[in-house]
């Protein structure tokens, strides 16, 4: 199995991004997909989960500005963000499990190299 990550860039406050995880080895319809990020300094931390069954969930950092999809025709989970703020500059990564709880707690089984994304001021 093998996420790949990409989209990610250099852009200003207030604009926008659309990164895309490609999966091989796995369809993502049958697993929860979710993105993270781990800032410098920082601890990787959850930012969108879709599960198996389309539903969605959100970190109170994100919410309303990040959307998270998933395209069955390509295998691919994806995460449009809108808005973006400075503080929003990280590396960025694609994750899946069968386990939902699992995927939360940044304990999937399946993980993307990273994409960074930088957000100027």
């Amino acid at each position: 199995v093998q996420l790949q990550a990409s989209g990610g860039g250099l852009v200003q406050a207030g604009g926008s991004l659309r990164l895309s995880c490609a999966a091989s080895g796995l369809t993502f319809r049958m697993y929860d997909g979710g993105w993270f990020r781990q800032a410098p300094g920082k601890e990787r931390e959850f930012l969108a989960r879709i599960g198996s069954s389309g539903s969605t969930a959100y970190a109170g950092s994100v919410q309303g500005r990040f959307t998270i999809s998933r395209d069955g025709d390509k295998n691919t989970l994806n995460l449009q963000m809108n808005s973006l703020k400075p503080e929003d500059t990280a590396v960025y990564y694609c994750a899946a499990d069968v386990s939902a709880s699992k995927l939360r707690a940044l304990l999937g089984a399946y993980w993307g190299q990273g994409t960074q994304v930088t957000v100027s001021s």
